[in-house]
């Protein structure tokens, strides 16, 4: 049943005139009748200008593409990539061919953030909307998640994941593109005991995102299995107890800061460590500062590795070891899809393979 504007006005009370003035915005309203009557829209979700069944069923040539941070290189090269299959070119005449209007919405990271918007979108009826990068995996805000997107699906939007998992429950889906950040991080710490390292710190995410949990197990899983992690767990730092993999473990956010304090505090709890791998490239150049600040070499002392593969890391001194995901080539691909340009995968969801890339920031770890 469609909801309408009297509904938002009997649930907010006040005249449907009144809720008008507040989505419209042009007239004066009290801040307390302002939050009311947006709570109202909220929790009926109303869709703007939609009272007759028809228009609130289309769609329009908006698509929203959700980032955490458009300033990241890893958020900016996926959503640049895909608008160009979203707001490209047509024929080169000036004229609308197609192409839909790619809006970037930065959540910040925020779970409230990413639901707001979704919520915006819906109420502007877009044709599709891309969510990148790792998800939060809070229940609450998964089951949150899985009831705003059923409802995007519902009304025509087109939903797809890309470098995410999809979700739990809840099949919105057009399609989800998730790389393999397991099987990357596991790769990565094999190519650094395969040298001989030993003492392996290791710099990890947010605690609560999927991206920093499967890294994160990729690395452990390596360690076991060489024997050197036996007693890891899902430690953030703190009073160095338990085994290897949780002790020479600290959380943090995907920035250069993280990346120099978390490496600082590891050689303070290890001295001993010979290798730091770091949750992306941007952590761990602040991970190679903190080396240097310490006095130490890379890699003739200790070897860092990041991940992602980021345009710089190449021209890092020396150049970064890190691990290659395809980000232009997912934001492509989930830009097509969200316009119906390609067929989804089958069931749904394809895992994008991560590439080991061996440079000059690792080698065997010095002797004596």
């Amino acid at each position: 049943m469609t909801v309408t504007l009297a509904d938002v006005a009997a649930r907010a009370r006040v005249s449907p005139a009144t809720v008008s003035r507040v989505l419209n915005g042009n007239y004066p309203v009290a801040a307390s009748t302002r939050e009311r009557v947006l709570r109202a829209v909220d929790d009926l979700d109303y869709v703007l200008n939609g009272p007759a069944s028809s228009l609130a069923a289309a769609t329009s040539d908006l698509v929203g593409i959700l980032v955490n941070d458009i300033a990241d290189p890893f958020f900016g090269i996926m959503a640049g990539a895909a608008q160009t299959q979203i707001g490209g070119p047509g024929d080169g005449s000036g004229r609308a061919g197609g192409e839909k209007l790619a809006v970037i919405c930065n959540t910040g990271g925020s779970p409230e953030r990413e639901l707001t918007y979704l919520t915006l979108l819906q109420r502007q009826r877009a044709a599709a909307v891309v969510l990148t990068g790792g998800a939060v995996e809070s229940p609450d805000h998964q089951a949150a998640m899985a009831a705003k997107l059923a409802k995007l699906a519902d009304a025509g939007t087109r939903i797809v994941f890309c470098g995410r998992p999809p979700l739990p429950e809840g099949d919105a889906l057009v399609a989800a593109l998730a790389f393999d950040n397991r099987g990357g991080g596991r790769r990565l710490t094999e190519h650094l005991i395969s040298l001989g390292h030993r003492r392996i710190g290791y710099v990890a995410g947010p605690p609560e995102r999927t991206t920093t949990r499967h890294r994160l197990e990729g690395h452990r899983e390596a360690l076991r299995s060489a024997g050197l992690d036996a007693e890891s767990g899902d430690g953030e730092g703190g009073d160095g107890e338990g085994g290897d993999g949780e002790r020479l473990t600290v959380h943090g956010p995907y920035d250069r800061r993280s990346g120099y304090e978390a490496t600082l505090d590891i050689l303070r709890r290890e001295p001993g460590i010979t290798a730091v791998v770091a949750a992306n490239d941007t952590v761990a150049l602040g991970a190679c500062a903190a080396v240097r600040d310490q006095g130490l070499r890379i890699p003739q002392d200790i070897s860092v590795a990041g991940f992602d593969d980021l345009p710089f890391s190449v021209d890092a001194v020396p150049a970064l070891t890190t691990v290659r995901l395809p980000l232009f080539e997912a934001g492509a691909r989930a830009g097509r899809l969200a316009m119906g340009k390609e067929n989804p995968p089958p069931g749904g969801i394809a895992t994008i393979a991560a590439e080991l890339m061996i440079r000059g920031s690792t080698a065997p770890p010095r002797v004596g």
